[in-house]
This record gives structure tokens, sequence and C-alpha cells, in this order.
């Protein structure tokens, strides 16, 4: 039996469990899932949601503690959102991207304004890695250039040159683009480089970037492309002077940094973008392209972009940007994006982000860190945080899959959809989180480790 835990929660609404049943039974017999086997699933059934709350068809209710894919910030049906799409459904609902429509030079416009100085427009994709996609294929048309350098703990999507960007295990049996490189980034809580301090972790990770760029050729590198906090691969946030020394580098050899901002954008770090924040880049160094997505619009419809400098759109000024998509800058997605932005900048989603997370949940997962010593290291800013979880303290040795599939079912158990990565559960509620919601979810957190510690 689970310990009792206090929801502030409102009651789920009315669903017919049949449609449950019918939901499960469609998805097992007709969709073919990503990065699963297909025979060993058994998906979670969601019948609606509404703030940071997920219902099911059977009645209960699941505090969303994973923002599904980390991306929906503004939360689960906000009603400036939803009624921003069904207008523009109803007076434009698609358009070739060669037209101009009134809501995408919206939307372009606002987040031009929240990139700050420095930037000038928007290529909207469809989504995170064709945003990457078309950004690397930018890079190397401005320089001549063809290497792409990433890091090994990363993930920057599914398509050709993205897939093969990522450092993790889904980069290898899609190894088909050229001209990739990787290298390891900052950690030090798991040094590569045998450091004793995050400034040296720094300055020890930029001197293997730079070794790395030298050996490879600076007049054969293209781009550095770098979350700018690697989410999936960790929430590995940035030791002091890294970005700063990364703009170097490229300014040095003439490289283009690419930040991904895809999941770490939009308020997941208590900052419209991720680079933006004192604490990581307290000398606001500035990418020359910013790729987008998930949070812009939180993912009601699907949508991506890269904000470009204006050394990219000069240079495509009067020449033809080989590259474009049937739904670059659709309307729905464009719409979507004017209501979410205009709604987290009038209802302060992105301050709450970063109070969350410096009043609550920085505090309460340190906390918990103290009394469970299968967390090895807390980790994270506003509400993108990481419980990086261990054998032994010592060692540093993770935890095997095993405790994670215990760990989410315990939550779960608990009413809280948990999001896992490797050894790490990852603590990403959407940006509207209340203090009162992290409460209840750092109990169930509390619950779901003592549980597993005493089995």
């Amino acid at each position: 039996m689970t310990d009792t835990v206090n929801r502030s929660t409102s009651a789920a609404p009315a669903h017919d469990p049949a449609d449950g049943a019918r939901a499960f039974e469609l998805d097992r017999e007709f969709v073919f899932h990503s990065w699963s086997a297909q025979g060993a699933l058994k998906p979670f059934v969601v019948a609606s949601a509404s703030g940071c709350d997920v219902y099911t068809y059977d009645g209960d209710t699941y505090l969303d503690f994973s923002s599904q894919l980390v991306n929906t910030n503004i939360g689960h049906s906000h009603p400036k959102v939803v009624a921003a799409i069904q207008h523009q459904a109803a007076e434009l609902a698609t358009v070739a991207p060669a037209h101009a429509a009134l809501v995408r030079g919206e939307a372009a416009k606002r987040i031009v304004e929240k990139a700050g100085p420095g930037y000038s427009q928007v290529f909207f994709t469809n989504g995170g890695a064709d945003a990457n996609e078309n950004a690397i294929r930018m890079a190397r048309l401005v320089t001549g250039r063809d290497k792409v350098i990433s890091t090994y703990r990363s993930y920057h999507g599914n398509t050709g040159a993205a897939i093969v960007s990522t450092g993790d295990w889904r980069r290898m049996p899609n190894e088909y683009s050229r001209g990739h490189v990787h290298v390891f980034g900052p950690f030090a809580y798991r040094s590569e480089f045998w450091s004793d301090s995050p400034e040296q972790e720094s300055q020890r990770a930029l001197h293997h970037l730079e070794r790395t760029i030298q050996a490879q050729g600076p007049q054969t590198i293209a781009a550095i492309l770098l979350e700018t906090v690697p989410g999936t691969a960790g929430v590995l946030t940035p030791p002091p002077g890294y970005l700063e020394g990364v703009r170097a580098l490229c300014d040095k050899y003439d490289i283009v940094w690419i930040a991904d901002e895809v999941m770490s954008g939009f308020g997941r770090t208590g900052e419209w973008f991720a680079w933006q924040g004192a604490e990581i880049n307290p000398t606001g160094a500035r990418p020359d392209l910013i790729t987008f997505a998930k949070g812009v619009n939180s993912g009601y419809v699907p949508v991506g972009g890269i904000v470009l400098s204006p050394r990219f759109s000069g240079h495509f000024a009067e020449r033809v940007f080989p590259g474009g998509l049937t739904y670059s800058g659709h309307p729905l997605a464009a719409a979507s994006i004017v209501a979410a932005l205009d709604a987290m900048t009038d209802e302060g989603v992105v301050d709450n982000a970063k109070m969350i997370g410096e009043k609550h949940l920085g505090p309460g997962l340190r906390a918990l860190a103290e009394k469970h010593p299968m967390i090895g290291e807390v980790r994270g800013l506003g509400v993108f945080w990481a419980l990086d979880l261990v054998t032994d303290r010592g060692t540093r040795e993770p935890v095997g899959a095993d405790v994670i599939n215990r760990i989410k079912a315990e939550l779960m158990a608990r009413k809280v959809l948990p999001f896992a990565a490797d050894n790490r559960i990852h603590v990403v509620p959407p940006c509207i989180v209340t203090p009162e919601q992290v409460a209840v979810a750092l109990q169930a957190y509390d619950g779901a480790f003592s549980a597993v510690a005493q089995n």
C-alpha cells in the first residue's frame, strides 16, 4: 500500500471507461510507437488534461511532472491558446509558406523580441529536429564548410543530420549523414577531465573542444551545435565560463554557434531562452542561430524554428535558401505561438518558473537528497531538474534500469507522471506549476524513494 499523498487538484471530468479500453485496443492494433519494441508496450491512456493535471478514462487525476516530453510549458489546455487555434481554424486554416499571413508575422515578431537585440528573422519548421537540420544547412552554406561539432551527451532530433549530431545511443543505428564530430562537454559530477571544481571542468572542456577544432582543421568546421542546457542527457547546466568560452572559440576560428533551445527555451529554465540566464551565461554571450520548438507553444500544434542573426538573414537576402517545408509557419501553429507567448508574458509564467526553481523545487529536491542516499546529485534551473541516482555516493555508480522502473511505478501509484532517462528521474513540471503542486509532488517522490529503498 502506498503512503497517503495530499492533493490539491480538481476532480477529474467524467469520461466513459469503455472509451479508454477502445483507445488502448486501437493503439495496440494500429499505432507504431517511436523508440520502442512494439510488442512490449503498455501505453498509459490519457483522456483529457488541464493545467498541470492529466485525467484518465477511469476517473483518476495525475500530476504531470513530465510536461509530456518537457514541452507543455504553459500547461495543458490553456483556454487562450485553445481559443486562438479555434479562431484561426475558422478564419484561415492553412496557407502556403510563400504567401504572407498576418498571424505568421505576428508569431515571428514575438519570437525575435524574446530573443532580444542581435536577431532579425525566424525560419519556421515543423519541430525541433528539422530546426536543427536546417540550422546545420544554413551554417554550411554561409561558411562554405562541412563539419559540425556536437557533444556525446546530447539529443538534437531524429532527422538525418540532427540524429547524427546527437551523442547518445540513438545516433548509432542512423549514422548516414556526413561531417559530424563529437566531443565531451562539461559535466563536473561525472567528469571526463578529472576536474575537481566546476571552474576546472569548464577550462578543461574548452581545452578539449579547442584541441578537437585544431585537430579536425578549423577551416573544415561549419558549426558547433550545443544544447544550452542538455536536457535528455541529464539537465547539465554549463559551468562558469563555458558558454563564454564557446563564443570565443567560434569567433577565433569563424565557426557558427548554434544554440539548441528546443527543450530549454521559453520558460523552462526561468528565462525566455536558457542562454539569457545570468547564472549560466553572466557575460551574455550570444549564439549565431537559435533553434526552438516545444515550449514556444507548448506543443499544442507541431512547430519549431530557427532565430537568425543578421549575418544569416543578410546572406540569403540575395541568395536562394535551398530549403523549405510545406507547413512552414502553419497558421494554426502561428496562432498558438502568438497566444501562448502573450499569455506567458501577461501571466508572468517565466517569472513563476524561476521562482518555483529558486524557492520550492531546488530546495525541496536538495532536501530529498539529504534524506535519500540514492540521490547522488541534484541539478537544475527553473522547472528543469534531474536527480542523478546512484548505488553508492562514493563511487557514483549509476543505478540500473530495474531501480528506475520501480521508482516510475511507485510514482505512478502516487498519481504523479514521471520523466525518466538512463539512471535519472527528471523533475520537469509545466512552468505554471504552483508551490502547492510542488509540495504534492515532493511528497510523492519522497514516498517512492523510500518504498524502493525498503525493497
